[in-house]
């Protein structure tokens, strides 16, 4: 899995982090940081200015007009920035409609609360931050720089220093490059409750669709267990009491032993259906379990290396079941893959899952059945990355929220 934050990429091993781009993004992010804040100073300042000159237009607030437009600068420029060490795109805030006249689109932008966010991290970025990012590349390059350039022979401990210092360096502005990220992100990202009433009800139309899916499938799996199969059952207890009576030989008999072979066939085809609704396996022991269950019954060779800590939650367990199911699915139907591969690990709150097989790959992320899976992610606010080059191998990398009772 490639890393898509700076963090991420420092959990990487140490060769494999030293090789990449990460130190160097970092580095051109805490560079920029210093420009964009060092610049954040004046534009602060120029925009009280202009807020002042307009004072004898809008008395009293006439001064946050011109903080609110140097701030949306320095938040737009800073989102664009943070894609230096976090690979997830960062989208611009929802704003409502503007208000015709100075005063209306003031007032509207006054009572969002992203105008205060923005106002507020344009303040700390411009007394604090670009202080630190530059304190950070001091040290991690000045310092080294200093010391090993004024070696003599009574300053050779200050130079081994040195030396440490500058080997380290990566680490210490990746580190500070993904801290600084996530409090960018903290003050930038919307927030959930700024995307309108229309997505927080399609989210939970999303999730009452998904229960709804759940229950059907329940009580489908019990009329087809209780109705359907015992019916089958009972059919074939009548064609045995008419093979009694029939002439062995006859064609009688011969037709009710065809009948016979065509009962068992579909009862076990509908037995294989009913445990696919609801495996037993997964109520009796759990999502590792049914996983390894289904793994040893597909056409190809699949290693299982599934760790939890314990069970998960029921809705989650299912739907992860069959977020499983469904993707091994399709890898035997279009992949052309000869083995596959399933891992999942939980870790600090979070489940993931990685799905992989060495198929001919290009899958279209876009296609019904890709998007099929991701619908049942974001149902659980989780997220799905889907990688598949044309040649192989496919990886799908899910992770979910996961926070055991």
């Amino acid at each position: 899995m490639q890393p898509t934050t700076a963090w991420q990429a420092m959990a990487q091993r140490p060769l494999s982090f030293l090789a990449s781009s990460w130190p160097w993004r970092s580095v051109a992010y805490l560079s920029g940081g210093v420009l964009v804040g060092a610049a954040a100073v004046p534009v602060f300042a120029l925009g009280l200015a202009a807020g002042l000159v307009l004072l004898v237009v809008l008395i009293g607030v006439a001064p946050l007009v011109g903080l609110i437009l140097a701030s949306t600068v320095v938040a737009t420029v800073e989102r664009r920035r943070l894609r230096l060490v976090d690979l997830d795109q960062l989208s611009d805030p929802h704003r409502p409609p503007e208000v015709p006249g100075l005063r209306g689109r003031l007032a509207t932008r006054l009572k969002e609360p992203v105008t205060w966010r923005e106002l507020l991290f344009t303040l700390v970025s411009a007394a604090a931050l670009w202080w630190l990012d530059l304190l950070v590349l001091g040290f991690s390059f000045g310092v080294p720089a200093t010391l090993i350039a004024s070696t003599s022979g009574d300053t050779w401990p200050w130079t081994v220093f040195g030396v440490l210092v500058l080997l380290a360096s990566p680490y210490t502005v990746t580190s500070w490059a993904g801290a600084r990220a996530a409090m960018t992100r903290t003050f930038l990202a919307p927030r959930d409750q700024e995307l309108g009433e229309e997505l927080r009800e399609v989210r939970a139309s999303q999730t009452r669709l998904l229960d709804a899916f759940d229950a059907e499938r329940v009580r489908i799996e019990r009329d087809l267990h209780d109705g359907t199969q015992q019916r089958l059952v009972s059919l074939g207890m009548t064609l045995g009491l008419m093979r009694i009576e029939a002439d062995e030989g006859s064609a009688q008999d011969e037709l009710i032993a065809q009948a016979e072979a065509q009962l068992s066939i579909a009862h076990a085809e509908l037995r294989a259906l009913v445990r696919g609704l609801n495996p037993p396996v997964l109520a009796d022991h759990g999502l590792v379990a049914a996983i390894e269950d289904y793994a040893g019954r597909f056409p190809i060779p699949v290693t299982v290396d599934l760790k939890l800590p314990e069970r998960l939650p029921r809705k989650l367990e299912t739907t992860m079941y069959y977020l499983i199911n469904e993707a091994m699915t399709n890898i035997a139907k279009h992949s052309g893959a000869t083995s596959a591969e399933v891992h999942g690990r939980y870790h600090d709150d979070l489940l993931i899952l990685d799905i992989k097989d060495d198929g001919r790959g290009g899958l279209d992320p876009t296609g019904s059945g890709v998007t099929g899976l991701a619908d049942r992610v974001a149902a659980l606010d989780g997220r799905m990355r889907v990688s598949s080059p044309v040649g192989g191998p496919t990886l799908l990398h899910v992770e979910v929220p996961c926070r055991f009772a």
